[in-house]
């Protein structure tokens, strides 16, 4: 796929997340809507070291990500705004495990409706995958691996896995494309409380404002910017987080 129209179908696919999830984003942050269940406040993601990936596997997750989303005058690079990062700390809980999903056989390949069918988890899909892809990139490029090779060449090997038509020993490439892509536009549209959408780079692109309490003075504005700053889960000023549930 092009770069200029994966920006524009990532651009399309971005929108449409965001406004169907607008209602739940402008919910009242208040610590009174969580007092059912503390449990299930998102907990903030803490910088540092990677929680799932190896250093060679976050290397190759942030170049992939740089080449599905690249800087422009639109924003920064799936890289900058911290994509890789939201995937890894996914892969490193229930996501990654498919967690709450019937995952015994048998197994069979579904229809495209009926959603994933794979004995792999998330996790178990991108380790795999980026081992093969880092053993394919050695043997077909003198030794490299997929993060030394030019914009152009990782553009192909994307394509290809796009495709279908790149063969990676041991692994499906496009259905780790497609779980990868998947994983991209979340890590760069989702609150930054998770890890990515670092400084909020996805939402000033499309204009969505985040989640301030709500947005009643605009319901009747049709196709008409809203003038606010964004703002995350975090940064709301009735945002509270207690230490143990009471």
């Amino acid at each position: 796929m092009a770069k200029g129209l994966r920006r524009r179908l990532f651009l399309v696919s971005g929108i449409s997340v965001m406004a169907c999830g607008a209602a739940t984003q402008a919910l009242a942050l208040d610590a009174s809507q969580w007092s059912l269940g503390w449990d299930s406040m998102p907990q903030a993601v803490q910088p540092g070291p990677w929680t799932f990936f190896t250093a060679d596997e976050g290397a190759a997750v942030e170049a992939l990500a740089d080449r599905l989303i690249p800087s422009d005058d639109l924003s920064p690079g799936g890289k900058d705004v911290g994509v890789a990062v939201y995937i890894d700390r996914q892969l490193s809980g229930p996501f990654g495990r498919d967690a709450g999903l019937y995952m015994q056989p048998p197994f069979a390949d579904g229809l495209p409706g009926q959603g994933p069918q794979s004995p792999l988890t998330p996790a178990e899909r991108y380790r795999k995958t980026l081992s093969a892809l880092d053993s394919f990139c050695k043997s077909a490029y003198l030794g490299k691996s997929f993060v030394d090779l030019s914009g152009d060449e990782q553009d192909k090997l994307i394509a290809q896995m796009e495709a279908g038509t790149l063969a990676l020993q041991g692994a499906n490439a496009k259905a780790f494309f497609q779980l990868l892509w998947q994983n991209t536009k979340e890590g760069f549209f989702a609150d930054p409380i998770y890890g990515g959408n670092r400084e909020m780079a996805g939402w000033k692109m499309i204009g969505f404002p985040g989640t301030h309490y709500d947005y009643s003075d605009w319901i009747d504005k049709h196709n008409q910017p809203i003038p606010l700053q964004p703002v995350g889960i975090a940064d709301h000023p009735d945002w509270s987080q207690p230490t143990a549930q009471s």
